[in-house]
């Protein structure tokens, strides 16, 4: 039963009625909040759809504007048609000319009388359409029929055009008078229009458009046709469209935002922090108010316990009377000072003696001298004190009174008397109340330290951390210039950190990094500032004077200490610092700068080694401000199609016949000329773009082994070289597919370094992908890097290139020559053809023919050189041959 009665008294108090306003408060302010926030979304979603439908309006705008701008350029020509209905080649395309002089993106015009094309313009690159019989092409057939039957211009596509590539095409149909005075149909003239740079004029191709955009429609027939442009998703996930307007018919466009239509609004979080703040603000008073009344009605309950009969007193009066006789001392008491004084409510007579015993001892002297000093004076009476009630209970008493004489002259004081026990007690509480919120302030004070000093220090070692860093840098570089001296700034960052990590666990990650700020604070001591700013980093700040080696004696004990091992659970830990040191000796310099710069040499130190310190210094400002031109110059030459593909051609070892060539990058800079890879390559890698220049090469060795193949120049396959960056990309593949690759004239390049043992998986599987697309894999630079034996089993490459290290020095090395026709043997065995590159002469050509190499590659046979250069080098050869 009592537990039960203490649940129900909790529960009371939870319910109380002075909380009902807060909770009311708190509903009201949820469900408002709510709404808030749904509105919120609403006008959001309305102003993302109303921004994505602007974008929108644009684009259909440019494509009905650029669709119909181009068929009506080939009106005119249709009208020329019908009044010169025999009009030959030479006519047609005199006329067609005239159209491709204005802005469009018309890619040819066709003439097909009785549907049958002998009309084109221009005939360079289209000759394969020439003769294309409509009604014989199931692809294009449907569309000239209806032209003809529907009387009237049909768009149709995109469609796969004969001479290759894809086109929306305009059919007009053309109908003209007879020997009757009757309609004749003489055919179709077809405008054709190039997909990608109507895509590209009408602003689709945009990269900064902001959208993702789907077109529907194929052959103008609206939402029902199929999609042909764009992504799936974008017509699955509640797109914004608009009808394109075409001849014929219509597309459909959608489109949705960039990154689909987003979940929350931008604004989201800051309105419900505001939300959040005005709920405070109005559920605080209303829960302080709640807390005061109850603390209130507990006193008071209190109060009516210990002053019952004060209340009951009140009930009638508040104030008792009294008055004394001075001549006699007759003191007469009403009931309620009898009350008061916890006397019997009796009438009895009372006495001086009466009130004089009833007044604590305490505080009966100064009752007493305040009572003579009134009497004395005949002046009023003012006084509090004590009194003791025959049941030893004390009562707080406050009494004032009036000196005057009776007719008979007779001086007496009348005056009145209140019990003010409460509201002594009431001061005494807001004393201790006082007290407790002097207290509490202190308290408060204290945590407050408390939580700047963990704003500005690491949690786990007790260090200042960056923010703490940041607010001494500058007075610390100051100060120390005010000394005579400079401040030095040493930036130290632990190596193979992340191996303890990973192998122990982040607990003994956390023990190496408070190890290592026990390093640094014990060497460092009061005399320099340490902190810790990253992960495994910390910065030390010292002043040195007129030898700044001191900052290197610095760095080199704690290198020294961090080397040794360290013990945790049982296992043996070891793990070193690499420290970068800036100076700050320039006294205009901005303090902050000094990080940066330590930074640098940091980096520096890394790229050295590890495990040591470097020193900040004009040269290697210059290095990185050079590394940096040459970045930028990277990023303006991509932009401006710089990077261009020289080939190197590989001769049949037996035959010396072309059997092939290599494509290998240049840049052609604007200033310097054509630069090989080592000048640009590990720039590129760092800007991690040495994916897009592969795949610039790819793309340009595509279009010149197309160009090749169309002149009959007898290239039978192109090499290109294949970084890892590239083979771990997962959209390698798809971009692969797009180019429709011939199986067996490309072969992928991969450096040998690329094929541990333990090669990732999606390598491995992007790997098999390119050879089931057709294309070769050679492994390039063989005998310098780690691939093994077993790594060739599962790789199984089409051919291995021995690096030029190991075939220069056959001519005079029978070892190296060994080596040589060891590879070629593994290889041979493997059913791996063997690539000899770096074949300076013709010795060299003749001992690794004996040795069995397959393919030759080098100066003995040819330099590298642009694709013009080896079209001459080619019939060169061929012209000799035949010679």
């Amino acid at each position: 039963m009592a537990f039960f009665a203490s649940r129900f008294g909790r529960l009371k108090g939870v319910f109380s009625p002075a909380r009902i306003p807060a909770a009311i408060a708190i509903v009201v302010i949820a469900v408002c909040a709510m709404f808030a926030d749904h509105q919120n979304k609403i006008v959001s979603d309305q102003a993302t759809r109303a921004d994505v439908l602007a974008k929108v309006s644009v684009i259909r705008a440019k494509l009905e504007g650029n669709i119909n701008g181009n068929l009506q350029l080939t009106r005119g020509l249709v009208a020329a048609v019908t009044t010169e209905p025999y009009m030959g080649q030479q006519r047609f395309a005199e006329l067609a000319s005239r159209l491709f002089n204005e802005e469009s993106q018309l890619r040819n015009i066709a003439g097909a009388p009785d549907l049958v094309i002998s009309l084109m313009y221009p005939m360079a690159g289209n000759e394969k359409a020439v003769g294309l019989d409509y009604r014989k092409n199931d692809q294009q057939r449907a569309a000239a029929l209806r032209a003809r039957d529907e009387r009237k211009p049909i768009l149709a596509g995109p469609i796969d055009l004969q001479q290759g590539g894809q086109a929306f095409v305009g059919r007009f149909p053309v109908f003209v008078k007879s020997a009757g005075n009757t309609d004749r149909f003489w055919g179709i003239v077809s405008a054709v229009v190039d997909v990608q740079r109507l895509y590209q004029a009408s602003g689709l191709l945009d990269k900064d458009l902001g959208i993702d955009v789907a077109l529907t429609g194929s052959d103008a027939l609206g939402a029902k046709g199929l999609q042909f442009f764009g992504d799936e998703r974008v017509v699955k996930s509640n797109p914004v469209t608009a009808d394109v307007l075409v001849p014929s018919g219509s597309w459909q466009i959608a489109a949705i935002p960039k990154n689909g239509w987003p979940a929350t609004p931008a604004n989201a979080w800051l309105l419900r922090t505001i939300m959040a703040v005005a709920a405070a603000l109005i559920l605080i008073p209303f829960l302080a108010a709640g807390r005061l009344i109850d603390e209130r009605q507990r006193n008071y309950w209190e109060l009516q316990r210990l002053s019952r009969r004060l209340e009951l007193a009140l009930e009638a009066s508040a104030i008792g009377v009294w008055e004394h006789d001075l001549e006699t001392n007759h003191l007469g008491w009403d009931d309620r000072v009898n009350e008061i004084y916890g006397r019997e409510v009796d009438g009895g007579p009372r006495g001086y003696t009466d009130w004089a015993q009833a007044i604590h001892p305490a505080d009966l002297p100064g009752a007493l001298a305040d009572f003579d000093k009134a009497v004395a004076g005949r002046s009023t009476y003012s006084s509090e004190y004590r009194v003791v009630r025959p049941n030893g209970e004390i009562r707080h008493v406050r009494s004032r009174a009036m000196f005057y004489q009776t007719a008979s002259n007779s001086p007496r004081m009348v005056g009145a008397e209140w019990d003010v026990t409460a509201d002594v007690l009431l001061n005494n509480d807001l004393v201790r109340a006082k007290q407790l919120t002097e207290s509490k302030n202190v308290e408060l004070e204290s945590a407050r330290a408390r939580i700047e000093h963990i704003a500005l220090h690491d949690s786990l070692t007790d260090l200042p951390n960056r923010r703490y860093l940041d607010q001494v840098l500058e007075d610390y570089a100051a100060k120390a210039r005010l000394d005579g001296g400079y401040a030095a700034l040493l930036h130290v960052d632990l190596d193979r950190f992340k191996h303890i990590n990973d192998t122990l666990g982040h607990a003994a990650g956390d023990a190496m990094l408070v190890h290592a700020s026990s390093v640094l604070q014990s060497n460092v001591g009061d005399h320099g500032f340490v902190a810790r700013i990253g992960g495994d980093e910390f910065i030390v700040l010292c002043t040195v004077h007129d030898d700044v080696g001191q900052a290197a004696t610095l760095a080199d004990r704690i290198i020294e200490q961090m080397r040794r091992p360290v013990y945790y659970h049982g296992h043996q830990c070891r793990f070193g610092v690499s420290v970068g040191i800036a100076i700050d000796n320039d006294r205009d310099a901005d303090a902050k700068q000094l990080l940066v710069n330590a930074d640098i040499a940091l980096y520096r130190a890394k790229r050295r080694g590890r495990n040591r310190h470097e020193f900040f210094s004009g040269e290697l400002q210059s290095e990185i401000v050079n590394t940096k031109r040459i970045a930028d110059e990277i990023l303006a030459g991509l932009e401006r199609n710089e990077f261009i593909v020289f080939y190197q051609p590989q001769f049949d070892a037996k035959t010396l016949e072309i059997v092939g060539v290599e494509a290998l990058v240049r840049w052609k800079h604007p200033q310097k000329g054509i630069l090989a890879p080592d000048v640009f390559l590990k720039t590129a890698e760092e800007l991690n773009v040495v994916s897009m220049i592969d795949q610039k090469v790819l793309q340009q060795a595509l279009l010149d082994f197309e160009a090749w193949s169309t002149e009959k120049i007898g290239i039978p396959r192109v090499s290109v070289n294949v970084s890892a960056r590239r083979l771990r990309d997962e959209e390698l593949l798809k971009s692969l597919r797009d180019l429709n690759i011939g199986k067996g004239t490309f072969s992928f390049e991969l450096v040998e370094s690329i094929f541990l043992d333990d090669n990732d998986d999606l390598v491995t599987w992007n790997v098999e992908q390119i050879k089931q697309l057709g294309i070769d894999i050679e492994i390039d630079d063989f005998g310098t890097g780690y691939a093994s034996i077993v790594s060739l089993l599962k790789l199984q490459p089409r051919r291995l290139k021995i690096d030029r290290q190991l075939v220069d020095p056959i001519v005079n090395s029978p070892q190296q020559r060994q080596i040589v026709s060891s590879i070629i043997e593994i290889g041979k065995s493997l059913g791996i053809e063997i690539i000899a590159e770096g074949v300076e002469t013709m010795e060299h050509a003749r001992l690794l023919r004996g040795l069995g190499c397959d393919i030759l590659q080098g100066y003995a046979f040819g330099r590298a050189m642009d694709s013009d250069s080896l079209r001459r080098f080619v019939r060169s050869r061929r012209f000799r041959v035949a010679s």
